[in-house]
């Protein structure tokens, strides 16, 4: 039978995509110092491609020592990009997009949308604006990746253009949306499936999968464990 691949929550925003072309896709890998990633999954036994939404810490994570250890392709925003390499990750030509910029890779194609947020690193560098990912796997399956982002309107135009099958939205609140803008959100973006993030990681983001379900009934909202997957 056909597969569109897995998702696997490492917990916080970090997630890793398994694609249906056997590619290993990380977004904002924040492994080492994220207290609800599971031992095991700390230490990645390959990497493909790594993808930053935005510049602060629990998202960059790991991404210099990752893309040192795999030699693997980061693709960020160009500010943040720029940044890692100034850190150490190589130049690579054409990973350094801008909102409404497209990256193909061995059949991948991801669109950076625009987040409603901030970015910067723990120094205070000015690391551009936040952004979201749309991925679209080998076989035209879509994953919508918010990052951190409270809601705005123009997520109806990231369901008219992009038209994602299912999307990955922060529901903790206080540096994020919560649950009651994340049902709003998924309004906007008009999806039937729900995979949450950044919740539970420290006390402050106390929003949970449970209350988007109360506010979003129509939605099938998936919420594995940390360390746990879903079949997309």
């Amino acid at each position: 039978m056909a597969t569109n691949g897995t998702l696997t929550w490492l917990g916080h925003a970090a997630f890793r995509v398994d694609s249906p072309g056997g590619k290993r896709l990380y977004i904002d890998p924040f492994l080492t110092g994220n207290p609800t990633c599971p031992e095991p999954e700390r230490e990645p036994e390959r990497i493909d491609a790594i993808f930053i939404t935005h510049g602060h810490a629990d998202h960059t994570g790991d991404t210099v020592r990752l893309a040192q250890s795999f030699g693997c392709p980061v693709v960020a925003p160009v500010e943040v990009r720029g940044w890692l390499e100034r850190l150490g990750v190589e130049t690579e030509g054409g990973h350094d997009p801008n909102k409404g910029g497209t990256v193909e890779l061995d059949g991948i194609r991801v669109t950076l949308t625009h987040a409603q947020h901030s970015s910067s690193a723990n120094d205070g560098t000015y690391l551009g604006e936040p952004c979201g990912l749309v991925f679209e796997l080998e076989n035209g399956f879509k994953i919508y990746f918010a990052g951190d982002t409270n809601v705005f309107g123009d997520m109806a135009l990231i369901a008219r253009i992009y038209a994602p099958d299912v999307a990955v939205l922060p529901i903790g609140g206080h540096y994020t949306m919560g649950p009651g803008e994340a049902a709003v959100a998924l309004e906007l973006l008009g999806v039937k499936r729900c995979v949450p993030s950044h919740y539970g990681t420290f006390p402050v983001l106390s929003g949970t999968p449970d209350m988007l379900r109360e506010l979003a009934p129509g939605v099938q909202v998936e919420a594995p464990e940390p360390g746990g997957s879903v079949e997309l």
